[in-house]
C-alpha cells in the first residue's frame, strides 16, 4: 500500500506541466502533442471498450488509436487534462496493483514524454522511496519489456548500489546500468532520451542498442 500514492504524485505533476505547456506542446512520442497523449490518458482509463485494445495488436490496436484519434479532435484540451487529474473512474484503475505498477509507469514515462521533449531534461533528482517504486516495477516488467531482445544476455543494474537483476540468461550479455527511472524509460522505448550505460561486449551492446524495447 505504501506504494499508491506515488501514481497519483506523477499525474498532478504531468497536469501541471501540461497546464504550463497547452495542448500544443511537442512530446517524444513520433507525431504525438501534449493534446494527443492527454486524449490517450483518457482513454486509457474512461473508454471500456477501446481501452484494452491498447496492449492488442494489429486491427485492436488500430481500433483504439482510431478513438484516440478522435477523442483528441472532438474534446477540448482543458476538458481532457481534467478529467485526468480528478483520478482513475472506479472500478479496475483503482485497484492496488494497478496503481502501484501499470498506471505509475504510465503517468512517470509520460511525465518524462512531455518535460524532455520540450527542453525540461531529467529531474536531477527523485525521492528515495519513488526510486524504490520504480526499481521495483523495473524488476517486475523488464522480460516483458525486452522480449524482443534475441541471441544476447542482458542483466539491469541499479547504478551506486548493488542492486541487478539478470533478465536473460545469454552468452554474451550486455549490462544496462542507470537510475530506476532512466532504466523504465529505456524498456519503454525512449532509448534517446534514456540517461543509462550499456556495457560488455561489443556485439551484445550492438544487439541491445538496435532491439525495440517496450509494449
Amino acid at each position: 500500500m505504501r506504494y499508491l500514492h506515488f501514481d497519483a504524485q506523477e499525474r498532478g505533476a504531468l497536469c501541471d506541466l501540461f497546464d504550463e505547456l497547452g495542448g500544443e506542446a511537442p512530446t517524444l512520442l513520433t507525431g504525438w502533442t501534449a493534446q494527443d497523449l492527454a486524449a490517450h490518458l483518457v482513454l486509457r482509463e474512461r473508454d471500456v471498450i477501446a481501452a484494452p485494445c491498447l496492449v492488442l495488436p494489429g486491427p485492436f490496436a488500430r481500433f483504439a488509436e482510431g478513438r484516440r484519434a478522435r477523442l483528441a479532435k472532438q474534446e477540448d484540451f482543458t476538458w481532457l487534462v481534467d478529467r485526468i487529474r480528478s483520478g482513475p473512474p472506479p472500478g479496475f484503475f483503482r485497484i492496488g496493483w494497478v496503481r502501484s505498477f501499470p498506471s505509475l509507469n504510465e503517468f512517470f514515462v509520460h511525465h518524462e514524454d512531455l518535460r524532455r521533449a520540450n527542453g525540461l531534461g531529467a529531474r536531477e533528482s527523485l525521492t528515495p522511496a519513488l526510486e524504490a517504486a520504480l526499481w521495483r516495477n523495473v524488476r517486475r516488467g523488464a522480460r516483458y519489456l525486452s522480449r524482443r531482445l534475441r541471441g544476447v544476455g542482458l542483466e539491469i543494474a541499479w547504478t551506486g548500489t548493488d542492486k541487478r537483476i539478470l533478465i536473460r540468461d545469454a552468452d554474451p550479455t550486455a549490462r544496462l546500468s542507470g537510475p530506476p527511472g532512466e532504466l523504465l524509460l529505456f524498456l519503454f522505448g525512449r532509448q534517446c532520451a534514456a540517461r543509462v550505460e550499456i556495457t560488455g561486449p561489443v556485439a551484445a551492446v550492438a544487439v541491445v542498442r538496435r532491439t525495440h524495447f517496450g509494449m
